[in-house]
């Protein structure tokens, strides 16, 4: 057997059957970790509320590994009392456009933003508290680990440091107070106080944060002095059969489009061309796989694009890679805002060792931007630049029809899964 050097508790909420990125970061690191001399033990909730689950997930965890496990008591429960379809939604971040949200809706943000502080899993930390530091007292751990959001789970390594004085790593998969729907939260001025006095003690009291983009980063060397390191989201080796490439010139999204996320430009340049030109038009597809927002089908409609759309839904984590890499060309697309420069989506490494081109929409200068430009996998546009988009999707088509549409990536291997965990052991 080999020798494990340290133990690490890792405190997360998402944890599979859990579906979404956001479980594949933790997931991976731990399955990795042993490999590191690190023997990491996970603690999750129960009984948890997933708004997405992915079975195939669960064939991967580790065979061996600890799982620690508590009840957890959520509000999205009561708030189905009121509307089970709002309070299901609002779980999985689909907020309807402030004028389109209906008054129950505008009800729950309320009472998810001010009394919910820092989120609806507050409940935990009190017996997570009571529960962890027997658990590490008797059982030699020597660093935790706590990943948000939701972030009150930072709130539990806080109180762990303070009693126990044990190394504490603060993982943020995403911002706390600077992401694009804390604004929609409805905060009062001093609920808003609250979170940020929240966020700036965890950074400061953290032994080390750990952030997933540069931009975020560079936020929160603003806020504290403690050393803090970037580990993106990555890749693994996936295996998954040969899959055919789609014979028609398909375009994919993979994953949610929310209400914010909605692309106008590209809806309005895919029309233009489809209007213009009929063989593009008899060869075109548009797939989306995940969770589509009713904005974003109305949208599709007014533009005359539905009879083109193959709406998959959600799907298996592998089902999504299968998409990947049958699809002639990838979309990312993130809201165009100063507050999503620093958003890496977890997807954007499956795209890139997928071997289809990326086409990515979103903000001027962001860390997507940087990424895409350094490993040479796709085009990068601003919702502002109709012309450039026109062009990249008329090249793309030329490159299909001659049977060349292909994707020259450079320098992937950084952000392989084991690469990456490297980094979080060198850490531990």
């Amino acid at each position: 057997m080999t020798y494990m050097q340290k133990k690490a508790l890792i405190i997360t909420y998402y944890w599979p059957p859990a579906g979404g990125p956001g479980v594949q970061r933790w997931l991976k690191f731990v399955k990795y970790l042993p490999d590191f001399n690190v023997e990491p033990i996970v603690y999750i909730p129960e009984n948890p509320n997933y708004p997405l689950i992915d079975e195939s997930l669960v064939n991967e965890i580790p065979k061996d590994i600890t799982i620690l496990k508590q009840p957890i008591k959520e509000p999205y429960v009561l708030a189905g009392v009121f509307s089970k379809q709002s309070s299901q939604a609002i779980s999985k971040g689909i907020i309807p456009k402030r004028k389109k949200q209906s008054l129950i809706e505008k009800l729950l943000l309320y009472i998810r933003g001010n009394f919910f502080i820092p989120d609806a899993r507050k409940n935990w930390i009190k017996p997570s508290v009571k529960y962890l530091s027997k658990y590490i007292s008797e059982n030699n751990i020597e660093a935790i680990i706590t990943t948000g959001p939701p972030h009150s789970l930072h709130l539990i390594g806080l109180e762990l440091k303070q009693k126990l004085g044990v190394k504490w790593l603060a993982d943020f998969r995403d911002p706390w107070t600077s992401i694009a729907y804390h604004k929609q939260l409805k905060l009062t001025k001093s609920s808003l106080k609250k979170h940020k006095q929240l966020e700036k003690q965890v950074l400061q009291e953290a032994d080390q944060i750990i952030v997933t983009s540069f931009r975020t980063e560079k936020e929160f060397e603003k806020i504290t002095n403690k050393p803090i390191t970037v580990i993106t989201n990555g890749y693994d080796s996936e295996q998954i059969e040969n899959v055919s490439l789609d014979s028609k010139f398909s375009l994919a999204h993979i994953g949610s489009l929310l209400s914010e996320r909605n692309p106008e430009v590209l809806w309005k340049v895919l029309s233009d061309i489809v209007r213009d030109d009929k063989v593009f038009q008899s060869q075109f597809q548009l797939n989306l796989v995940g969770t589509i927002s009713n904005e974003i089908l109305e949208s599709l409609e007014k533009h005359g694009l539905f009879q083109f759309v193959n709406l998959v839904g959600y799907v298996s984590h592998k089902k999504a890679i299968a998409h990947q890499r049958k699809s002639q060309l990838l979309l990312l697309i993130e809201i165009d805002s100063e507050d999503t420069k620093s958003i890496i989506p977890g997807k954007l490494f499956e795209y890139m060792v997928s071997n289809r081109p990326i086409i990515a929409l979103g903000p001027d200068d962001s860390d997507v931007e940087q990424i895409i430009k350094e490993t040479n996998t796709g085009s990068y546009i601003n919702y502002s630049d109709y012309n450039k988009l026109k062009a990249v999707i008329l090249e793309s088509y030329k490159a299909f029809s001659n049977n060349n549409l292909q994707s020259q990536p450079i320098g992937l291997q950084q952000y392989s899964r084991k690469e990456l965990t490297k980094k979080l052991s060198e850490l531990i």
